[in-house]
């Protein structure tokens, strides 16, 4: 049963990441696309606790860091969703999950993870990433994140619930 879940965690995580890097370009504003990667780990984060969440983070960032068309240093979106996994993975420890509380979240985690990518790309001086344009496109990320969240968070969520180990008592 580790196998399948596996695998199917893999099917997941390659399937969002090149629907963003090859489908979303095409409904992109200023440049900037919908994060799929990122709201699959945020549902990965709210079911599955940080742990998971963070691992699949590394593997979905990574995916993008490394996809073509890419143009940045590779790692800044790996270690953007491993934090955004970790700290939405916290989320589901303190409260709740609600549909509120899951849009919250989603915009939260997609602050934090876009603009630890832009600071990235302006500590490491990355001439694809100009430092005036990095801050600007924040709000749009969150935006388009956010609006992505009803179609991709429950089912993803339902996802990973039946792909959820099952707890042996001893």
């Amino acid at each position: 049963m580790a196998a399948v879940r596996a695998l199917v965690l893999t099917v997941v995580v390659t399937l969002a990441v090149v629907l963003q890097v090859a489908l979303f370009p095409y409904l992109s504003y200023d440049g900037v696309v919908p994060n799929l990667a990122l709201l699959v780990v945020v549902a990965a984060a709210l079911v599955r606790g940080p742990e998971f969440a963070a691992v699949i983070g590394f593997l979905g960032g990574l995916a993008i860091d490394l996809a073509p068309p890419t143009d940045h240093v590779a790692g800044q979106w790996a270690l953007s969703l491993v934090l955004v996994g970790y700290l939405a993975g916290r989320v589901r420890h303190d409260a709740h999950t609600s549909a509120v509380a899951a849009i919250v979240t989603v915009a939260a985690s997609s602050f934090v993870g876009t603009s630890v990518f832009a600071l990235g790309a302006m500590v490491l001086s990355d001439p694809a990433v100009p430092a005036s344009e990095a801050l600007a496109v924040i709000p749009v990320a969150v935006v388009y994140d956010v609006l992505l969240t009803p179609f991709v968070l429950p089912v993803m969520m339902r996802l990973f619930r039946r792909l959820e180990p099952h707890q042996v008592a001893y």
